[in-house]
């Protein structure tokens, strides 16, 4: 569960079911077992209403390389009914600093870049449960100090929901409210990150990582 203003962290190993859940919540795999409810309905049966509040960012689903970036967030923009969309897309373009680029084709933009394109089209509907996996894996350590900022804003402001995974333990760290370690598909560990790792006989948050990923727990 991620709760309204959260930044949930979904850890684990290589493997270990971060990009199935993420796929089961999106609607793209139908779980064999359980269900997905989003703000109290059910995935399956109110499908189109439930995704409307919904958006997602990773690296690995970049945007159309043949389209400028103003084109993309127009496109995405209108297939989520976004009302005022102009003036939308202008506000996103100032707040992901992609004004500059905003008549460049998304292919031509440099790696960091798409990743702003991305989180800025993941913010046009200002859905209430944000899903982004490996937000700033790309960005440099000042710009990603910068998304973090936007996106704890982001959850804040509008009482969002964010499910968040990263490798970058220190940045889950700083940004995660809560933190839940898969392993082998099923919930090992939840809690706080910044007090889990001692619950469990580790110093940090990366220590107790590693210790998920080799099955090493001291608890266990």
């Amino acid at each position: 569960a991620v709760q309204p203003g959260e930044i949930a962290g979904l850890l684990g190993p290589n493997g270990a079911g971060k990009t199935t859940t993420i796929s089961m919540i999106l609607g793209i795999l139908e779980p064999t077992a359980g269900s997905v409810s989003i703000l109290g309905k059910d995935l399956a049966t109110h499908r189109q209403e439930v995704l409307a509040q919904v958006n997602f960012a990773a690296v690995y689903a970049q945007l159309p390389a043949n389209m400028t970036v103003w084109q993309n967030l127009y496109v995405f923009g209108s297939l989520y009914k976004v009302i005022g969309l102009k003036s939308k897309i202008k506000k996103l373009l100032d707040q992901f600093s992609l004004t500059t680029y905003e008549h460049m084709k998304a292919g031509a933009l440099s790696s960091g870049e798409q990743t702003r394109l991305m989180l800025a089209k993941a913010m046009i509907n200002e859905p209430k449960l944000l899903v982004l996996d490996e937000p700033t894996a790309s960005l440099a350590p000042s710009a990603a100090r910068e998304i973090r900022a936007a996106i704890r804003a982001y959850a804040n402001e509008h009482r969002a929901g964010v499910l968040w995974t990263s490798h970058n333990m220190h940045e889950v760290e700083v940004v995660c409210n809560r933190v839940l370690f898969l392993s082998h598909g099923k919930i090992l560990l939840a809690g706080n990150p910044n007090t889990l790792p001692a619950e469990h006989g580790k110093e940090n948050l990366e220590e107790l990582f590693i210790a998920v990923a080799h099955e090493k727990l001291l608890s266990e």
